[in-house]
């Protein structure tokens, strides 16, 4: 089933007698039933709900799906959810040939490959901020577990170890916290490690307004010189891969901690090591790594070396792992792919021209709307206007991204025959790459 095919007739409708604003018009040229949607990594159940409640084929696995079975199930689908260990790569790309939209069911987006997404128009949507509480108050426990050695201490307990010491052991109040990155994550930790009794300062290469009584620094240098915990909130990209590694770990106060729940390429391992063997650091706290199983079970070997360090808290990337972060994100992303699939807004796309028109009402029986993503070249509107021109375009919204630019047009007094007509004319231009009309 094509999604893009608008053969099918137009539905009848009535005009409705009530006084109360009209009702959004259904803008479906398809069986809802038709549309496949593909939730991998044990996507929340809010989302399969959601999804349910369209009337969609929801087809879910509790692990991510690697090689020509992850190419065999995206082949025909419409919507794939994912979280962080499954790979959208161009290969796998190229084999969706009914494939509308992603989901990253997460912060991240690095997993797929957003440019060849982009010239398929494919829409790629996330979730930045519904985690970040649930991020910054893992830190505030890693922190607190650190400077107690609350990790060994728990360690040589199930060994029968009785050790009641306090020597090295701190309270986390008067201490200083430096946060580098102080975007939605590292704001909510600033607010939270004051109420704490801390002391925060942050860097980040945008200025922004601090919280409380924050203070931002002009250098990375500077952070690593006075804090006495190190948090790590920035994403991931060419300038912040192995942003710390020997150097900088030197450069931190002796006895500082270091915290990683940002990405795993952030912290060079093998210096985070040193910095712990060689009692540099008081500890550390990882949750990402470079490289991560795409499982759960025993497959994670690739860092043995990290086992034998002391005060070292390590976790399964579970930063967002919380049930309400999950939810959150379950209804966040859930509600950004059925709107494009229904309606055509892209408002939160990561690769995309974000646009979006307000719904077309109840009453408008002749009106449809036309969305067309397409190569992002000069000439391209005047063609679809000249298209248009025989029909009454009652809203138009245009807007590019990089070499992807999108078209949305609501447009009356459209027949069936009008339809065929405009979709074959439209999917002719030489700038098409997918066009899509909805009634």
């Amino acid at each position: 089933m094509a999604i893009e095919n608008p053969s099918n007739a137009l539905p009848d409708r009535t005009r409705s007698g009530s006084l109360s604003m009209p009702k959004p018009k259904q803008l479906r040229p398809f069986k809802t039933a038709e549309v496949k949607i593909l939730l991998l990594e044990n996507v929340n159940e809010t989302a399969v709900k959601a999804f349910q409640k369209q009337g969609y084929q929801v087809e879910t696995y509790t692990k991510a799906l690697v090689g020509d079975e992850l190419i065999q199930k995206i082949r025909d689908v419409h919507v794939i959810g994912i979280r962080s260990k499954t790979k959208l790569t161009k290969q796998v790309l190229d084999e969706a040939q009914n494939l509308l939209a992603i989901g990253c069911f997460c912060i991240g987006t690095n997993q797929v490959d957003l440019q060849t997404a982009a010239k398929k128009g494919i829409a790629v949507f996330n979730s930045p901020f519904s985690n970040s509480r649930s991020v910054a108050e893992l830190v505030i426990g890693e922190m607190v577990t650190l400077a107690r050695q609350l990790g060994d201490r728990n360690m040589e307990m199930h060994k029968g170890i009785w050790n009641k010491v306090s020597k090295n052991c701190y309270e986390i109040r008067g201490k200083v916290l430096g946060i580098v990155g102080y975007g939605h994550i590292g704001s909510q930790l600033s607010v939270l490690a004051e109420a704490m009794g801390m002391s925060v300062v942050f860097y980040d290469v945008l200025q922004i307004m601090p919280l409380g009584t924050a203070k931002q620094l002009e250098t990375l240098e500077e952070l690593l010189s006075m804090a006495d915990f190190v948090s790590l909130h920035v994403p991931e990209l060419e300038e912040t891969k192995n942003m710390i590694g020997d150097r900088e770990i030197k450069s931190m106060k002796k006895g500082a901690y270091l915290l990683n729940n940002a990405r795993g390429t952030i912290v060079q391992v093998p210096a985070l090591i040193q910095g712990l063997k060689s009692g540099h650091l008081g500890g550390a706290a990882v949750d990402v790594y470079p490289k991560e199983p795409a499982s759960n079970g025993p497959h994670f070997t690739d860092y043995p070396e990290l086992l034998d360090c002391p005060n070292l808290i390590m976790t399964p990337h579970i930063g967002g792992s919380t049930e309400e972060a999950q939810r959150m994100i379950g209804l966040e992303v859930s509600s950004a792919l059925v709107r494009f699939i229904n309606e055509g807004g892209s408002i939160g796309a990561v690769n995309f021209p974000e646009i979006d028109l307000r719904a077309i009402r109840e009453d408008d029986t002749d009106v449809v709307r036309l969305l067309y993503i397409h190569q992002n070249i000069p000439g391209v509107l005047r063609s679809i206007n000249e298209i248009l021109a025989d029909h009454n375009v009652e809203k138009q919204y245009s807007d590019s991204k990089g070499d992807i630019a999108y078209v949305m047009a609501d447009i009356s007094n459209v027949t069936q025959d009008h339809l065929q007509s405009l979709y074959e004319k439209i999917t002719a231009t030489p700038a098409n790459i997918r066009t899509r009309i909805l009634y």
